[in-house]
């Protein structure tokens, strides 16, 4: 899954809350935040039913964060990855 969230999605701590969710789903992939200081991105890899919870726990984000959009689409996996991490942009 690949999606971008916008809103106040960064300096809430969003990266590290979805890096928690994906570890506890199993889910590999990263986060980041977006270049346009209203964006979160992220690439995640694993059980379709993982990634069906994560998205919709997206729409949500923690607290503090105030989610406005969510916008993801599934693609065949790479499996490139070995965790879940942060990405520094």
């Amino acid at each position: 899954m690949t999606a971008r969230i916008t809103g106040r999605v960064q300096g809430v701590g969003f990266r590290w809350w979805v890096r928690r969710q994906a570890t506890l789903l199993e889910l590999t992939g990263w986060v980041m935040n977006g270049h346009d200081e209203r964006s979160v991105e992220l690439i995640a890899e694993g059980r379709p039913s993982s990634l069906d919870e994560l998205e919709g726990m997206l729409k949500h984000g923690p607290s503090g964060a105030r989610v406005e959009g969510v916008s993801a689409r599934r693609e065949p996996a790479s499996g490139e990855f070995e965790g879940f991490g942060i990405v520094r942009s």
